[in-house]
C-alpha cells in the first residue's frame, strides 16, 4: 500500500490539481503539503480531513493510509465503489460504509469455528386455515 503522501499525490494528479491549487483548497501551506507528499511530514487527522475535502475523497481513505484507522473488512471493490461514488455526499458515503461494516460484523459473529455460516434455521410460519 502506498504511503499517505504518495496516495495524496496520486489523488491530486487524478483530480488534475497542482500542488499550489490543492494547498489553497485545503487551507495548508504549499511547502507543508509538498513535505507531506514526499513523506517528510506526518499530517494530523484534521489536516487529512481538509485535504480529503479539497480532493473530494473520503477522509477515511486517508486515515487508513496514515495508519489512524484500521482498513475495513469486506470486498474492496464495494468499499472503493462507495468511497468514490460522485453522486453521494461525504455523509452518505460514511453512512453506507458504516452500515456495510455493521452487516459484516454481524455476519462474522454468526460464523462457526470453521468460518462457515451455520445452516439456515427452519422458518416457522403461522398455521394455515386448513390446520385449524
Amino acid at each position: 500500500m502506498a504511503s499517505v503522501g504518495e496516495y495524496i499525490r496520486e489523488q491530486r494528479s487524478a483530480a488534475q490539481l497542482s500542488l499550489r491549487q490543492l494547498s489553497q483548497a485545503a487551507g495548508v501551506s504549499n511547502p507543508y503539503l509538498s513535505q507531506v507528499e514526499r513523506g517528510l511530514r506526518k499530517p494530523s487527522a484534521e489536516i487529512l480531513a481538509q485535504i480529503a475535502k479539497a480532493l473530494q475523497i473520503s477522509a477515511e481513505s486517508l486515515y487508513v493510509r496514515a495508519g489512524i484507522l484500521e482498513p475495513r473488512q469486506g470486498d474492496p471493490s464495494v468499499t472503493a465503489a462507495l468511497a468514490s461514488d460522485p453522486t453521494l455526499t461525504d455523509r452518505q458515503r460514511q453512512s453506507l460504509l458504516e452500515i456495510y461494516a455493521a452487516f459484516q460484523s454481524e455476519n462474522d459473529a454468526h460464523r462457526g469455528p470453521d468460518g462457515q455460516r451455520p445452516a439456515a434455521e427452519t422458518r416457522r410460519t403461522a398455521p394455515s386455515r386448513k390446520d385449524k
